[in-house]
């Protein structure tokens, strides 16, 4: 039902609201926000360099376009496995815990950023300079590539929060020592979800540096993507299908209301909101509906 409705709303809202723009980016908050919630939700591991994944696959994509002269829709696919070797260099990571996992994690995103962006390696990455993909330019194509990848997250998410697979990272989110001692893969089933994750928001950035065509490193490895995801998370509620749609739709929403009727006032009103959340519903939105004994998916 959630996936239905979530298709039909982006197919059919366009023909009423004029800014594809604004809702190409909710649908990929929306992915990414999924995507997170597969590693954090369902692990309770909080990466901070989230932003990494992205960056990979916008540029894992835009290099085959550029130098191999790939088509975009393969090229998608190839930017969230260039996402995935990225996270399988990063499984290490996870000898980690909590905060030091957190930190480690955004040092290697910026890592990356600062070897895409070094200007030695322009002949291989453009460097600094950034990239230019007019020969692919399609917004209507990208768009619905990202609806796409929206409905992929969101089928994985919904398939892994019922299945076995999912118990077992719950298991390990609670206690990953007694997790393994009743059997549990706790190597093995924590790095499936961290792939997959890192999957999905590699080919999230591939079709964004597909929709917008020209960007730069710091475009694409921007902390705030990160941020973004994690608030939305946070506020719908981790764990669940619906919490991060909730999430993104409110506080996404939120912010570009906020930010164009009254701009004056958006840091205030968007940190007041984010406050709130934390101290009456840090479980974030969908508690309200589980207190009244409402499933949540």
């Amino acid at each position: 039902m959630v996936v239905a409705i979530t298709v039909l709303a982006y197919v059919f809202i366009p023909y009423g609201y004029n800014n594809q723009f604004l809702l190409f980016n909710m649908m990929m908050y929306m992915a990414l926000a999924q995507g997170l919630n597969i590693i954090y939700g369902y692990t309770g591991y909080l990466p901070f360099g989230y932003v990494g994944f992205f960056g990979a696959g916008a540029y894992g994509s835009a290099l085959v376009i550029i130098y191999l002269h790939w088509s975009p829709f393969p090229a998608v696919l190839l930017g969230g496995l260039a996402a995935v070797l990225v996270g399988m260099l990063l499984i290490p990571l996870f000898r980690l815990s909590g905060a030091y996992f957190s930190i480690a994690n955004l040092a290697a995103a910026e890592a990356l950023y600062y070897i895409i962006a070094n200007p030695h390696l322009a002949s291989v990455t453009q460097g600094p300079y950034g990239i230019s993909l007019p020969q692919v330019y399609d917004p209507n194509a990208a768009y619905w590539t990202m609806l796409a990848i929206l409905v992929f997250a969101l089928i994985l998410s919904g398939l892994m929060r019922r299945s076995r697979f999912g118990l077992a990272l719950g298991a390990i989110r609670e206690n990953p020592v007694s997790a393994e001692m009743a059997g549990v893969n706790v190597v093995r089933s924590r790095a499936i979800a961290w792939l997959l994750s890192a999957f999905i928001a590699g080919v999230s950035g591939a079709a964004f540096g597909w929709y917008i065509s020209v960007f730069y490193p710091e475009t694409v490895f921007s902390l705030s993507i990160t941020v973004f995801a994690i608030v939305f998370v946070l506020f719908g509620g981790s764990g669940t299908l619906l919490g991060p749609l909730v999430g993104t739709l409110v506080l996404y929403g939120a912010y570009n209301y906020i930010g164009i009727s009254t701009p004056q006032y958006f840091q205030l009103t968007y940190g007041l909101l984010i406050i709130l959340l934390v101290l009456f519903l840090p479980s974030g939105l969908t508690s309200l509906l589980r207190k009244r004994g409402i499933d949540v998916p």
